[in-house]
């Protein structure tokens, strides 16, 4: 599904939930010659310019500052709807935060090509309007996805969509693909 909008026809961003979902692994679907679950993670990194100062995933649920919080970690798709949620309310961001890049990363190593009904999306927590969805693009080496990154602009929180797959299974394996996504 395309991204809605652009920056510029956007009211400013105050409170913002991204949400990742999937379905988890069928009968008799294997990996490597056993079942294996699959366990999507949604991630935001924080950034004050260039510099990564924070990240909220699964091993760390809540930002240094309280404004980002990830709601719980989902091992295996199960559940209708969004699987994994984080929320952002960017009127408690830390005023050094310029930048939260969103992030999806396949930590059970599956491509998202084997992924069913793979997507994450961005949803306005004020107006529940979705701002941005995607499908998770199929590729043998896409474990990685970049949804977008919310900026400050004059003082105000807008959304610029990226879209982009990367090779990364883990925050820490993404990072290096990142700093393209800050400028």
């Amino acid at each position: 599904m395309a991204p809605a909008g652009s920056d510029r026809d956007r009211e400013p961003l105050r409170f913002v939930t991204m949400g990742l979902g999937w379905d988890p692994v069928r009968d008799g679907v294997w990996s490597g010659g056993y079942r294996r679950e699959i366990d999507l993670n949604a991630a935001a990194l924080l950034y004050a310019g260039d510099r990564l100062t924070d990240v909220v995933y699964h091993e760390q649920l809540l930002s240094q500052d309280g404004a980002v919080r990830l709601l719980g970690d989902n091992l295996t798709g199960h559940g209708a709807g969004d699987d994994e949620v984080i929320t952002i309310d960017l009127t408690r961001s830390s005023p050094r935060i310029t930048s939260v890049l969103l992030l999806v990363t396949s930590y059970s190593g599956q491509a998202f090509d084997v992924i069913e009904n793979g997507f994450c999306r961005l949803v306005d927590g004020l107006t529940r309007r979705e701002v941005s969805r995607f499908a998770l693009p199929a590729g043998p080496d896409h474990t990685g996805f970049v949804l977008g990154r919310l900026h400050r602009d004059d003082g105000n929180w807008q959304f610029h969509v990226i879209g982009v797959a990367i090779p990364a299974r883990h925050p820490a394996e993404a990072v290096p693909h990142l700093e393209q996504f800050l400028g």
